[in-house]
């Protein structure tokens, strides 16, 4: 099946408001590609199969929930659809957790104000961190949800990196393989 790009204005209703809103307030709608796609094929590897995107230029967004004692901390961790995040050494260090494990779909729902199957850094709540792998910085292309089941964002490596409250780890993304 054939992308086709679209343009993202304050009428784009496509995608999420909350998604729209943090393209349009950080000004990056000339540098961020929006494609809509069948929701049946939302999942990164079906939607890799059917639109022939190469899966190491996909990227996932998991959202994690960290505790130390009575601290909780939300994160969203970024890695290729190729990998997996390393949340039990990784992402656990790195928010000194004592405990990890990924947030309750429910809480991630209502508070990214997303979709599951969908959700992208662009737009995420501004206290939670964004992990990002460091092997996705150089990628020119990456598609990443649009934060419903219906998009895909297309953006660069350097783009994702340049997002609020980001913080790049080397290794995060654990092949699959």
């Amino acid at each position: 099946m054939e992308l086709n790009l679209l343009a993202i204005s304050s009428e784009t209703t496509l995608i999420p408001n909350v998604v729209r809103s943090g393209i349009l307030n950080q000004g990056l709608e000339s540098q961020i590609g929006l494609i809509q796609i069948d929701p049946n094929f939302a999942d990164t590897t079906e939607f890799c199969k059917q639109y022939d995107w190469p899966i190491d230029h996909s990227a996932n967004c998991v959202v994690v929930q960290a505790r130390r004692g009575s601290r909780i901390t939300i994160a969203a961790c970024i890695v290729l659809a190729s990998t997996r995040a390393d949340i039990n050494r990784l992402v656990k260090k790195y928010l000194d957790a004592s405990k990890i494990s990924m947030a309750p779909m429910d809480y991630t729902l209502e508070e990214s104000k997303m979709e599951y199957g969908g959700v992208t850094p662009i737009g995420l709540p501004r206290e939670w961190p964004i992990l990002i792998d460091k092997a996705i910085i150089p990628l020119e292309k990456v598609i990443i949800g649009g934060g419903n089941r219906n998009t895909k964002l297309i953006v660069s490596g350097r783009l994702l990196a340049s997002l609020p409250n980001t913080v790049i780890i080397e290794d995060l993304g654990i092949p699959t393989t």
